[in-house]
């Protein structure tokens, strides 16, 4: 899908997000075990959403949906108006590409790439020279104060640098929706607070919509709404005390 098609998709759909009878469930011995509950998600263009919960209530099960990394037991999930399971495996991977960033808890590197190469990896994927895949990734890595370390290999790099060039590989392609597990859990205050400020820019220029995965309450504050994930469902919690 070209970037024309991309922006159609963006303006047709009602929502970038949409989760319709959403359910997960697993089969543990002669027992099923249900993680998402007919859950029911709505994001618009531009939202911002955090996603609270205890820990096994579920929250990463549902970032793997919503990004297309699992299938539903039942329902479905629409990103840009496009249901992704639909969709097979490598159709989902093209789109996934286009639509998606995903920021993961722990990072995910490739090892024997540099921190530049790692971000503009999904340009490079997508068809573009490297070079002029590597201008748009450092562009991201220098936001994400990592412009200096973009010649660095994973394991030169703390936990917070790592954490930060995955940021700059989600955001690298302009995504549609960008799905963050714990996205500052390892950042210092200022780094978490450029991070922000970079998220709030996409979403209000570039109509790019975030789930964010959060134990840390100042993060879920920041933005538009708070929902918690609780008995496979979601409740917003938005000014709750």
């Amino acid at each position: 899908m070209n970037d024309t098609a991309k922006k159609s998709a963006q303006a047709t759909a009602d929502y970038m997000l949409e989760c319709r009878d959403l359910t997960r469930t697993y089969r543990e011995g002669p027992h099923d075990l249900t993680v998402l509950d007919a859950l029911e998600l709505r994001v618009r263009a531009g939202e911002r959403v955090a996603v609270v919960g205890s820990s096994g209530s579920g929250k990463t099960t549902l970032l793997n949906l919503l990004g297309g990394l699992d299938r539903p037991s039942h329902g479905e999930v629409r990103v840009a108006g496009q249901v992704l399971h639909s969709l097979g495996d490598a159709a989902l991977g093209r789109f996934r590409n286009q639509h998606i960033g995903f920021v993961y808890q722990f990072h995910h590197l490739l090892a024997e790439f540099t921190a530049i190469e790692n971000a503009a990896l999904p340009l490079i994927v997508r068809g573009q020279r490297k070079r002029q895949a590597e201008q748009r990734a450092m562009q991201i890595l220098d936001r994400v104060g990592m412009r200096d370390r973009a010649d660095h290999k994973p394991g030169e790099l703390s936990g917070g640098e790592r954490q930060r060039v995955a940021i700059a590989r989600a955001l690298v392609t302009d995504p549609s929706l960008v799905l963050m597990d714990e996205p500052t859990g390892n950042l210092d205050q200022t780094t978490a607070a450029s991070i922000l400020g970079l998220m709030d820019e996409l979403s209000a220029s570039a109509a790019c919509a975030f789930v964010i995965v959060t134990h840390d309450p100042g993060l879920a504050a920041h933005q538009d709404r708070v929902l918690r994930l609780d008995a496979g469902r979601l409740s917003d919690q938005t000014g709750s005390d």
